[in-house]
């Protein structure tokens, strides 16, 4: 079996990749380890909390226990299914703020400024309110604003403007991550816009592409310096795939690198240590992993309506009617309603925390479950994190899962960025707008109060947003991963397009951006087929 392109992975990149390049009339094969998106929880927007641990879908990795997180192993769900991880998480459409573009272009990635991607972000969109100049109208991907805001959520937005930040239209328009607003979600009509139901059902009509699912790639097959194609077992049978052009590998920012570190391509030192012949000796690979580390404040809230209490019994039979016949109310929500960027100090030049607002509250005992009570919540989110970590096979067995080791909190500015965030949040509840519905602080609690507290509760309790990129970064130094074109360095034939290649993580949710890579990306494979042809 062979085309053109091999792509290795059919999450929010791999979709977008086999879109665009198969529009041409390429071939292309794309490879996902998971089943196809049948699973009916997949679709239904708030069914994300039925995803995050479902293990039909999900990787389920964890991380290694840590000093600096509370010697805690942390959950890091993955999508393992047609649309990786667009097709469980929480929806939310953020850019992210073009200062992070721009540092993207300062450290080496050529052609990666806010003003160079911004094309791509607005080709990949729909987005029917936003100002044509800044916001795409024709692209496969919709964008909508929430179907259904709670009224708690309006007090939200009220109080952080009392508290002094300004309101934003559209945090993803003029002044995207900037200041406080409502959510935007990635759909398909009443249903999740993940892009395999959106990029990928484009390129599904064409008869140059194919999809094998339940398609594990066990290693990059290589000529010397040259990738010709993969490796895969697909229902216990192993096949080689050619690729006459390219192997493109976005299998996001845990497995690309350990599927490059298995194919002999990485640090030599480790790949020797772990009985992989060294192909390629590359020091970047599966270093620079940088993710968001969040602690929630939660109150107990009164006088308004949270998810809590509309989640269950005939509240939750009426919220099932409600989105069968009209597409409205509670199972259209994603995972957060309005958000709040920020900075910890002042002569900042872009924010450095992010506030997502929820109107609901979790059960500490039961991962997922919402208390019965009323509640409100604010995951306070230290956006553009200083720690970087390393994600590292363990063996040369594929099969076996690497070693997650994230370093959170390592940095000592984020633990300051953090505190003052959460300082932000407790502002924000406190203010006239939100007082009169805020009956007590639930979480972290009204007695955590003095800094070596508020320290303990965020190493012993904060978790990860699932926002994990870098490990095959992109530049033109010798860490890089990957140059500005994306094509693994010193190699030919093969190139990396995911969440994998940011030099930094975004100022809020990566899903947004890992799409546009991949658009930018396809543009780059293109241009290049036809300057080769």
């Amino acid at each position: 079996m062979e085309a053109d392109y091999v792509i290795v992975g059919a999450g929010s990149a791999g979709c977008v990749l086999a879109d665009r390049l198969s529009a041409d009339g390429a071939q292309v094969i794309l490879l996902e380890a998971g089943p196809r998106d049948l699973h009916p929880w997949i679709h239904v927007p708030a069914g994300v909390l039925k995803l995050l641990k479902n293990p039909l879908v999900n990787w389920n990795y964890e991380s290694q226990p840590e000093p600096a997180s509370g010697n805690r192993a942390i959950h890091w769900p993955r999508g393992r299914v047609l649309g990786g991880s667009s097709s469980i998480n929480g929806m939310l459409f953020v850019r992210g703020n073009p200062a992070d573009f721009d540092n993207w272009g300062q450290m080496g990635a050529r052609g990666w400024s806010y003003d160079d991607c911004k094309p791509h972000f607005k080709a990949i969109e729909r987005y029917a309110p936003g100002d044509g100049e800044h916001r795409g109208k024709e692209g496969p991907l919709l964008i909508e604003d929430y179907r259904t805001i709670l009224p708690i959520t309006h007090r939200f937005v009220e109080a952080a403007q009392q508290a002094g930040f300004p309101f934003a239209k559209d945090l993803s328009g003029v002044t995207p991550a900037e200041g406080v607003g409502y959510s935007q979600m990635s759909r398909n009509g009443r249903f999740r816009g993940s892009t395999a139901q959106t990029f990928l059902r484009h390129a599904r009509r064409r008869s140059n592409f194919r999809v094998l699912t339940n398609a594990t790639a066990l290693r990059i097959l290589l000529d010397g310096k040259r990738a010709t194609g993969v490796r895969v077992e697909q229902m216990g049978r192993e096949m080689d795939i050619r690729a006459r052009r390219e192997v493109i590998v976005s299998s996001g920012s845990v497995n690309s690198p350990h599927l490059l570190q298995v194919s002999g391509i990485g640090p030599a030192a480790h790949l020797k240590s772990i009985g992989v012949e060294v192909c390629h000796d590359l020091a970047g690979v599966g270093a620079n992993l940088s993710d968001h580390y969040v602690a929630r404040v939660s109150h107990r809230v009164k006088d308004a309506r949270s998810i809590n209490e509309m989640s269950r019994g005939l509240r939750l039979l009426g919220e099932i009617a409600k989105w069968v016949t009209v597409g409205r109310g509670a199972l259209t929500f994603g995972v957060s309603s309005a958000q709040c960027f920020c900075r910890s100090r002042e002569g900042l030049a872009s924010p450095d925390i992010q506030l997502l607002f929820s109107p609901a509250s979790y059960d500490p005992a039961v991962f997922g479950a919402l208390e019965r009570e009323p509640g409100a919540t604010v995951a306070v989110s230290i956006a553009r994190p200083e720690s970087r970590g390393t994600i590292m096979a363990q063996s040369a067995d594929p099969y076996d899962r690497p070693v997650i080791r994230p370093n959170y909190l390592s940095a000592p500015g984020d633990l300051r960025v953090m505190l003052a965030g959460i300082a932000h949040a407790r502002r924000i509840f406190a203010q006239p707008a939100f007082a009169p519905h805020a009956v007590a602080e639930i979480v972290p609690g009204p007695d955590v109060r003095s800094e070596n507290e508020m320290i303990d509760y965020v190493r012993n309790f904060g978790t990860t947003i699932y926002h994990p990129v870098g490990t095959c970064r992109m530049g033109e130094d010798p860490m890089a991963v990957v140059d500005s074109r994306l094509k693994v360095r010193g190699m030919t034939g093969l190139r990396v397009i995911d969440a994998s290649v940011m030099p930094l993580v975004t100022t809020g949710n990566t899903n947004a951006p890992t799409i546009m890579i991949a658009d930018k990306g396809a543009a780059m494979i293109r241009e290049d087929a036809r300057a080769a042809a």
